[in-house]
């Protein structure tokens, strides 16, 4: 079996190595934080002390790491994962990351006999507890297939997109769109509310409806109960719809209703903090309206399965 390392193990990570831990793949994990890692290690996972310690005691290394720079960093830096990894080993990325940053590593990788896979997952923090987030993966076929039970592992779809930076582009666009029906959830929701409608049976009739979505399935149960609790921040939203935007220039391609939920999403930056939680972003519309989309029927309790 495998000698796997993981690198990052914030709200994403940690339900990732959790299910490789689950599946008994030998593991070792690095993290800024240390105690990111109590749980995992209690589970039977090894500690090391940086990136290229991780990739000395394994075969393949994983990261999954909050945005191009701090892949790249951890990567390529001098205690990093080319340092550490030895000549016939792999290294996957599960970040949301930039398309070109991607092949540039993978091409400083494979001058030391390393090979690629990238592996963005998308589906929500919940899915990734469960064992069921979705996986999308570019990279040599045969080395995706080395590493199918793994990827299964963590997944409950595992799709090959295509070669490598292939999985960048679509990651980005689920993302995007994600984002999108999030803003349009929250619009919708205010107006049942200033119409005089009943919220918790306006989420069951948008559910029923031609104008239902995952997100609307997920994240606005966050939003009825007041938690906002997603497991994913304000900042990696603007990080994520910048992606975007990069790729719409270089594509060639106008992204109007994206550009314009970029701005809204860096308002909401602007006002609650890169910190908070990217289903705040509906909260600029309560905000402004002083009217408040809470719900009976949604308690808080959902915020923490949701990220559980």
């Amino acid at each position: 079996m495998l000698k796997l390392g993981f690198i990052g193990v914030g709200h994403l990570g940690a339900h990732l190595a959790t299910s490789l831990l689950r599946a008994d793949f030998p593991l070792t994990v690095y993290d800024l934080k240390r105690e990111a890692a109590a749980g995992l290690l209690a589970a039977g996972a090894q500690w090391a002390d940086s990136p290229k310690a991780v990739a000395e005691a394994a075969d393949s290394v994983l990261t999954c790491l909050p945005s191009p720079a701090a892949v790249t960093a951890v990567v390529s830096g001098v205690d990093g994962v080319l340092a550490g990894l030895r000549a016939g080993g792999t290294w996957i990325d599960m970040s949301t990351n930039d398309l070109h940053e991607i092949e540039r590593l993978a091409a400083l990788a494979a001058e030391k006999g390393i090979v690629c896979l990238e592996a963005p997952v998308t589906g929500g923090v919940h899915k990734a507890a469960t064992g069921e987030i979705t996986v999308l993966v570019g990279g040599d076929r045969a080395v995706f297939e080395a590493h199918l039970p793994a990827l299964e592992a963590m997944g409950g779809r595992v799709f090959h997109i295509g070669p490598l930076g292939s999985a960048s582009v679509i990651k980005v666009i689920t993302n995007m769109l994600a984002f999108v029906h999030l803003v349009a959830a929250g619009e919708a929701l205010m107006l049942a509310k200033r119409g005089g409608l009943d919220l918790a049976q306006t989420f069951e009739v948008i559910k029923a409806s031609s104008g239902n979505s995952f997100v609307h399935e997920t994240e606005s149960q966050l939003i009825l109960n007041g938690s906002y609790n997603i497991g994913f921040t304000m900042d990696l939203a603007c990080k994520d719809l910048h992606l975007a935007h990069q790729l719409g220039h270089e594509f060639g391609v106008p992204l109007e209703i994206a550009g314009l939920v970029e701005q809204i999403f860096r308002r909401a930056r602007a006002q609650y903090g890169g910190q908070a939680w990217s289903t705040q972003v509906v909260k600029l519309l309560e905000d402004a309206l002083q009217t408040d989309l809470r719900a009976p029927g949604f308690p808080e309790v959902l915020a923490a399965e949701n990220n559980s």
